[in-house]
Formats: C-alpha cells, sequence, structure tokens
C-alpha cells in the first residue's frame, strides 16, 4: 500500500510539473497555482444517471448539461475504465451519489436488465435518506408512464418539451433540496 500511494504522489507531482491540473474524482482538484499547487475540495452535489442503452444520446447530453451547471454527474460510459469490476462500480457510485437521477423514457419502464437492477437498488438506498429529503429523482425523457412504485410516493419532472427549462429546473432542485455539497 504504501508503495501504491508514492506511485500516486509522484504520478500527481508529474502532472502538476506539466502545468496539468488533477482531478479525482469524489475528493476534489489539484492544479498549479501562482508557482505552488492549490487543492480545491470536490463540493458540488454527486448525480448518479441511470439510462437504458437506447437512450445513451440524451442520458450523455444530461451528463454534459449537469457539467455545465457545476454538478459531479456520473455515468457509466464516462467513468468505468477497463478491466474495473462494473457492477460493484455501479452500486458504489449509486451509494455514494447525492442524488439518483432516472431517466424514464417508453423503453426504460418497459426493458428488463441493468436499469431496473439499478432503480431497484436506488430505491433501497433511498429507505437510508431523510424521510423528507430527495435521493431518487425520476426524469422523463418523453411521455411515458411512471412506473406505479415510484408515482406513488415520489414526485418525477418531464425534460421535455423543453430540454433547457427541464434541466434548469431539475439542478435548480438538486441544488435547493439541501443533500449535496453545494
Amino acid at each position: 500500500m504504501q508503495r501504491s500511494a508514492e506511485q500516486v504522489a509522484e504520478l500527481l507531482k508529474a502532472c502538476l510539473g506539466e502545468g496539468s491540473a488533477v482531478k479525482i474524482d469524489g475528493l476534489g482538484l489539484f492544479r498549479p497555482k501562482e508557482g505552488r499547487f492549490e487543492f480545491v475540495p470536490a463540493g458540488s452535489p454527486k448525480v448518479f444517471i441511470a439510462y437504458v442503452q437506447e437512450d445513451l444520446a440524451s442520458a450523455e447530453k444530461l451528463y454534459n448539461s449537469f457539467l455545465d451547471h457545476g454538478l459531479e454527474p456520473w455515468l457509466d460510459r464516462k467513468k468505468l475504465v477497463p478491466g474495473q469490476n462494473w457492477p460493484r462500480a455501479i452500486e458504489r457510485a449509486i451509494e455514494v451519489s447525492d442524488y439518483f437521477v432516472a431517466c424514464l423514457s417508453r423503453r426504460a419502464v418497459r426493458k428488463r436488465g441493468q436499469f431496473q437492477a439499478e432503480l431497484r437498488y436506488a430505491l433501497d438506498c433511498a429507505r437510508r435518506q431523510p424521510l423528507d429529503g430527495i435521493y431518487l429523482v425520476p426524469v422523463r425523457l418523453e411521455e411515458c408512464r411512471v412506473p406505479p412504485r415510484i408515482s406513488r410516493e415520489i414526485q418525477y419532472m418531464d425534460l421535455f418539451p423543453d430540454w433547457d427549462e427541464g434541466v434548469s429546473k431539475l439542478v435548480q432542485a438538486l441544488r435547493n433540496s439541501g443533500n449535496g455539497s453545494a
């Protein structure tokens, strides 16, 4: 373990020495500043984005919108690395996220598989949250039914017909809920 920590420190030092900033997910940003180094701790809400493969383009658009608004989104296509135990990495990302955004579409609510497993796991994680807290945020990408188990207790929002307005309201809700670090 000591050797690994030393290797990480050397890599960090080399990158900073070249003038590059180094971001470590969940920790913060190391960057050169005025001949020294500065550490900026992560402070934005962490948002897990769940989607079905057929909605990847919308999920990536949401990921980029969250980045543009200063949030820390987590999307499997952007965060998983080759050889990583992806089921465990996804569970861990869900557990440490301040919010779980479920992208609902006609395809998502009908399809069996990973999205449904992530949604069930998020519902379990939501049980550990304060009763009046916001954690699971269902968003509809298009006109579709919201699963009854969710619609009975959780308010959803639409990202259509005006994507920018929907994202703006979503970001405002996440920032104002008090769950995240912002």
